[in-house]
């Protein structure tokens, strides 16, 4: 509804409907796609004087009722208001659009509608279980215009190749390379979940991030860097620096002659992580312990988590736990922050979530964290900015692990 606006010759509507106002409204239908999809003929909002206004504004009402019967696209409806001053008069009472185009050239957007047509009439004859989509989203149809062709070209090799158990880069189909369905795995994702029978999805893999993984396709395999950190223990490459990075695949498969297996962070710690006795050294990935999850070996081994000092390090070190339960913290408690408090940073967005799996003591940490306890700002201790000196002294008193089993 419009505001109370100044009409020629000095008037003011009070509020009442104006040609543009009418327009306004079936700008907000297309914005929110419902104009397409509106049932015609279709009534407006019409806000009309008020009997008081009819004598007391009289030139205003009628500038007024000029200005709306001068507008097209529109149908106006008219009410008989009688007034003991000024008589019988007929003002508008309803705006109606009687059919779709009249609204789309009101807003000009008679050319999308053209255009949409086009994709609706190419949809119905190669992929007709989209129709529904593009009825219910059709400026996002229409922004995708471009490429409709490519992505009905794709969901089209799918459902002659289910599930086909290639890389992205193997997909034939003429005109469509890997990058573009990269690129345009959100959108595929919606419009494949309707066009593909139940049995070529996997629904234990939902979302764009798991696309591959849900559509059967072989996915880049997940690595896993470690170093081994025993001067006397066999390596591959004799007389390397123990530095290795592996399949997960490969790294379940691994039986390494260590009991003692540290996970950290950074990559500066990873490489200058001293020398420790019967122990590996894994690169962590943040939040991603997945390949780690399938190495069964390391449930016989004592594992050590080394993270940065703040809500997320202990996030991981949690989701961590979820793969390897027995897994410890290292160098992620209260002393070690305590004794580093000039190194303090603030950790740009900080969680707040609940963390099952920490124990007492770190869950006490964790929650002065979160709740910023130990001062204004969200804390955080950066793993690297640890004194290396206690990181030696630290790794040295861990009493011996059990032997591997």
């Amino acid at each position: 509804m419009s505001a109370t606006q100044q009409l020629p010759g000095g008037g003011r509507t009070g509020g009442w409907t104006t040609a543009t106002d009418l327009r306004a409204q079936l700008l907000r239908l297309w914005e929110r796609d419902e104009l397409l999809g509106a049932e015609f003929p279709l009534r407006l909002k019409l806000r009309a004087p008020t009997a008081s206004a009819l004598s007391e504004q009289f030139d205003a009402v009628r500038t007024w009722v000029n200005g709306l019967q001068q507008g097209s696209g529109y149908r106006l409806v008219l009410r008989e208001v009688r007034h003991r001053v000024i008589g019988l008069n007929r003002l508008p009472a309803e705006a109606w659009v009687d059919a779709l185009p009249d609204a789309l050239r009101m807003i000009g957007k008679l050319r999308e509608e053209r255009a949409l047509g086009g994709l609706r009439e190419l949809t119905g004859q190669r992929q007709p279980a989209l129709l529904p989509w593009i009825d219910r989203q059709p400026r996002r149809a229409l922004a995708l215009a471009d490429d409709w062709p490519r992505l009905l070209d794709i969901i089209g090799w799918l459902q002659a190749h289910p599930r086909p158990g290639v890389y992205l880069r193997q997909v034939d189909a003429p005109g469509v390379h890997s990058k573009f369905i990269e690129s345009q795995r959100g959108i595929l994702s919606e419009l494949l979940d309707l066009a593909l029978p139940a049995d070529a999805l996997d629904p234990a893999f939902p979302g764009v991030a798991h696309f591959s993984s849900r559509y059967g396709f072989r996915d880049r395999p997940a690595r896993v860097r470690l170093r081994f950190l025993d001067p006397r223990q066999d390596v591959w490459v004799r007389g390397g620096d123990g530095d290795y990075t592996l399949s997960a695949q490969a790294f379940a498969s691994l039986q390494p002659d260590a009991r003692r297996v540290f996970i950290t962070e950074n990559e500066i710690n990873f490489l200058a992580f001293p020398q420790v006795a019967d122990s590996v050294l894994v690169f962590g990935a943040g939040y991603g312990f997945d390949a780690l999850g399938q190495a069964p070996w390391l449930q016989d081994r004592a594992v050590h988590y080394w993270g940065d000092i703040d809500t997320h390090g202990f996030a991981i070190l949690d989701q961590l736990r979820a793969h390897v339960p027995h897994a410890r913290s290292l160098l992620m408690d209260r002393a070690t922050l305590l004794a580093h408090q000039s190194l303090w940073v603030t950790e740009p967005q900080p969680t707040q979530r609940e963390l099952t799996r920490l124990n007492e003591e770190e869950r006490r940490l964790y929650d002065d964290l979160r709740w910023r306890r130990l001062g204004d700002s969200a804390v955080r201790l950066e793993q690297e900015h640890i004194a290396f000196g206690l990181v030696v002294q630290t790794v040295s008193a861990l009493a011996p692990p059990r032997p591997a089993s």
